[in-house]
């Protein structure tokens, strides 16, 4: 298998062992603290009215229901967490993959909280960064959250990446 081949799926699978350590936190927050978790099945709601040519809403939770809009949403949410470990890559080099380093990926992680807030949540209706939320700074700092354990399942997948499937950069 080419070198280039190797990056792809180490960056593909670090993002999805992010997106899944991301999940995980959202689930012990939700079990310790009572504080909900995000609603993948808006996004994918959001994404299947995308063929039809509605990009934003003024209420996704009023929005009519999409057929399989959970599966939808839920399969966007780990492609978009693969997608964002490409990212990473690609602007900090190959060589993260073998020698990983926490900042990078926490500063990406914390970084990628602009796409909720600058086009996600106004695209339901909630307004930039959840500004016409019922109490904004509630889903700022949880939005806020939920990247940053991103950005530190990124830097925990690419350890472990790093000893499952060594690359070398060269």
């Amino acid at each position: 298998m080419s070198t280039e081949v190797t990056y792809f799926l180490n960056a593909v699978a670090v993002g999805l062992g992010a997106t899944l350590f991301m999940d995980l936190w959202a689930l012990l927050m939700k079990h310790a603290f009572s504080i909900p978790s995000s609603n993948y099945c808006l996004v994918g709601r959001w994404i299947c009215h995308m063929p039809q040519g509605t990009f934003i809403h003024p209420s996704i939770a009023n929005a009519s229901q999409k057929r399989f809009e959970c599966t939808v949403g839920w399969i966007t949410h780990y492609v978009v967490g693969a997608a964002y470990a490409l990212v990473l890559v690609a602007m900090v080099s190959s060589h993260w993959l073998a020698q990983p380093t926490l900042l990078p990926a926490l500063l990406f992680g914390i970084g990628s909280v602009l796409v909720p807030y600058l086009v996600m949540q106004p695209s339901f209706g909630l307004g930039i960064a959840a500004s016409k939320a019922p109490n904004p700074m509630r889903v700022r700092l949880r939005s806020l959250m939920a990247h940053t354990a991103f950005g530190i399942g990124l830097y925990l997948s690419a350890v472990g990446m790093s000893y499952l499937s060594p690359v070398h950069a060269s």
